[in-house]
C-alpha cells in the first residue's frame, strides 16, 4: 500500500490511544471525592432529623413534666433517645456525644415556653483522615409549660 505525500506513517487512530483512561484517571479522584461528599451530606442530615426528633420529645415531656426513662435526669433521657450510637456516645464523624438542654427562656411557669435543644459538633468527610471541617449541627423545638417542672431542671447535659 502506498502512501500519500505528507501523511504520516502512524494513522491518527493510534496517537490517542490511551488518552481516555489518562483523562479518566484525572477526573476520578473529583468524581470520587464529589459522590462520597454527597454521602456524607445525606448522614449529616439524617443526624441532624434526629436530634430535631430528641428535641420535640424532649420539649414535650418536659411541658408535661414528665421522664421517658430510668436516667439521671431529663436531659439523659432525651440523649439516650437517640436512634444512632454516634450521636449517643459520639465517634469519628460525631466527636462527642450530643448535648441535650433545656430551658425556660420566661421562668418555668405555667403558660410559658419551654425550650428543648440538642446540639453535636459534625466532622465532615472523616474518612479521607482529615479533619477539614466541623459543623455544629443543632435542632430546637419550644412548647408552652403545661404543668410546672418537678421531675427534671433546666439545664445541660
Amino acid at each position: 500500500m502506498r502512501r500519500l505525500p505528507g501523511t504520516p506513517h502512524h494513522s491518527r487512530r493510534h496517537r490517542e490511544s490511551g488518552v481516555a483512561l489518562v483523562e479518566f484517571a484525572l477526573v476520578l479522584p473529583l468524581l470520587l471525592l464529589v459522590i462520597l461528599g454527597i454521602f456524607d451530606f445525606g448522614r449529616a442530615f439524617n443526624y441532624f432529623n434526629d436530634m430535631q426528633q430528641m428535641a420535640n420529645e424532649g420539649a414535650r415531656f418536659a411541658v408535661v413534666n414528665q421522664r421517658p426513662g430510668g436516667g439521671s435526669s431529663l436531659q439523659d433521657d432525651i440523649r439516650q433517645q437517640a436512634s444512632t450510637a454516634e450521636l449517643l456516645n459520639g465517634s469519628t464523624s460525631v466527636t462527642q456525644p450530643a448535648k441535650v438542654c433545656i430551658s425556660f427562656p420566661n421562668g418555668a411557669t405555667v403558660g410559658n415556653p419551654v425550650t428543648a435543644t440538642v446540639t453535636a459538633k459534625y466532622n465532615w468527610m472523616p474518612f479521607l483522615g482529615l479533619s477539614i471541617t466541623s459543623t455544629t449541627i443543632s435542632a430546637s423545638a419550644t412548647m408552652r409549660l403545661e404543668r410546672v417542672p418537678s421531675v427534671y431542671s433546666a439545664g445541660c447535659a
